[in-house]
C-alpha cells in the first residue's frame, strides 16, 4: 500500500470519517485490481 494512502487512512480512522474511509478503501481496491504496467509489457513482448 502506498505510504500516502496509509497516512490518509490513519487520519480518516482517527477522525472516524466513514465517508473518507469508504472512499480510500475503494481507491485501494481499484488500485489493486488494475494490472500493473510491468506485467502488461511482459505478457505482450515475445
Amino acid at each position: 500500500m502506498p505510504q500516502w494512502l496509509c497516512n490518509q487512512l490513519m487520519k480518516a480512522y482517527q477522525k472516524k470519517d466513514r465517508r473518507q474511509i469508504k472512499l480510500l478503501n475503494d481507491c485501494w481496491f481499484f488500485y489493486r485490481s488494475k494490472p500493473s504496467v510491468r506485467s502488461f509489457h511482459s505478457k505482450t513482448t515475445p
